[in-house]
């Protein structure tokens, strides 16, 4: 169903990115690509069919369909996402890389669940917080108490994955839309307080990711151990300068640089193209921010208003928490900056939002 067309403006944003990050990771992933594959586009090609054209063809179904539409599937489609999230740990099924089990591989196919949850979840948040009502979510029995709940049994099967950077976005979007739906400043206060004592509590059984913290505090610290990620980060971010390296001339690929098509690629931007081009980027998901709230703003009912400023906040803010693990403002986190990062999962389900939000432009009270 449409009543209008839909915002070409936020459509154009969102292929700018994705193709821009198609023609950096042909540059951030050549020499990793050409070390595992003996061919230096193998990680591009992978990118572009299995993520770009699958993505896109789910993005164009997905904003052809009425978005009301999701309201009946959002409970099945979570409880399937909840299966797979334990269907992570069966052995045959689940397989895991450096200690984190978050893969799922069915003949040939291999996709991260966690990438799936962040949608799904989503709907299904949107869907029984409208079903409340105002007075309804603001309540603390009715409406807090359930939402805990909820929000603590995903939050849960996300953590023993481990996978807190996803865990971290999820819970920054719950909160926002919970807060949207009506949900009071006390609440609000006590569930951020939860999460900061949660979040101290992970930092101390898990000593990696105490030394993310330590060296968030102290980057100097331990170079070539601990530290290592983020000061090879800072080094191709610093040899970027204004104008960058150039186009392909990155150093820190070689090797030096972890995860340099996936986590990292945005210091692989920064090395080759400079500031210039790293504010632009910045600037273009500020942009993606702006049209999706606005979207948000003049949505037909409070399911597509919570839906678009969820949808928002969960890719503008991983994004910014991409960026800021990168140059030091945050420790580092280990999310894929969305639309650029190689990884399919994450460019499918990102894609497949996205379509939902230009579904929800294209009902818009005022265009």
């Amino acid at each position: 169903m449409r009543d209008h067309k839909p915002d070409y403006a936020l459509i154009i944003t969102i292929f700018g990115i994705v193709i821009f990050g198609l023609v950096m990771l042909s540059s951030a992933s050549s020499a990793v690509a050409y070390q595992k594959f003996q061919d230096s586009y193998h990680m591009l090609k992978h990118q572009l069919i299995f993520g770009v054209f699958l993505g896109t063809l789910i993005f164009i179904v997905m904003s052809r369909i009425d978005y009301r539409y999701w309201k009946k599937l959002a409970f099945p489609l979570l409880v399937i996402t909840v299966v797979l999230l334990i269907a992570v740990f069966l052995p045959g099924i689940g397989t895991g890389l450096k200690g984190a089990k978050r893969w799922i591989s069915l003949g040939g196919l291999t996709f991260q669940p966690t990438e799936v949850v962040k949608l799904t979840f989503l709907l299904y948040l949107a869907t029984w917080l409208e079903s409340r009502g105002r007075k309804g979510v603001s309540d603390f029995s009715y409406g807090f108490k359930p939402f805990v709940l909820i929000l603590g049994v995903i939050m849960g099967l996300i953590i023993l994955q481990p996978d807190v950077g996803t865990m971290s976005i999820v819970v920054l979007y719950s909160l926002v839309v919970y807060f949207l739906a009506g949900g009071s400043w006390s609440h609000l206060g006590l569930l951020t307080g939860g999460g900061a004592a949660l979040l101290w509590f992970l930092v101390k059984i898990a000593p990696y990711r105490a030394n993310r913290f330590t060296v968030f505090l102290h980057p100097e610290l331990d170079p070539q151990g601990i530290g290592y990620h983020i000061n090879q980060a800072f080094l191709a971010i610093g040899s970027g300068g204004f104008f960058g390296r150039g186009f392909g001339q990155s150093r820190q690929k070689f090797q030096y640089l972890p995860e340099v098509a996936g986590d990292s690629i945005f210091a692989i931007i920064a090395e080759e193209l400079g500031f210039i081009f790293v504010v632009l980027l910045i600037l273009a998901f500020l942009y993606l921010m702006y049209r999706g709230f606005k979207i948000a703003l003049d949505a037909p009912d409070l399911y597509g208003r919570l839906l678009a400023v969820g949808i928002v906040t969960w890719i503008v803010g991983q994004a910014f928490v991409n960026i800021a693990s990168m140059t030091g403002l945050m420790p580092m986190t280990g999310i894929p900056l969305p639309l650029i990062s190689y990884g399919s999962s994450s460019m499918i389900v990102t894609l497949a939002a996205l379509g939902i939000l230009t579904n929800i432009s294209s009902q818009t009270k005022s265009h």
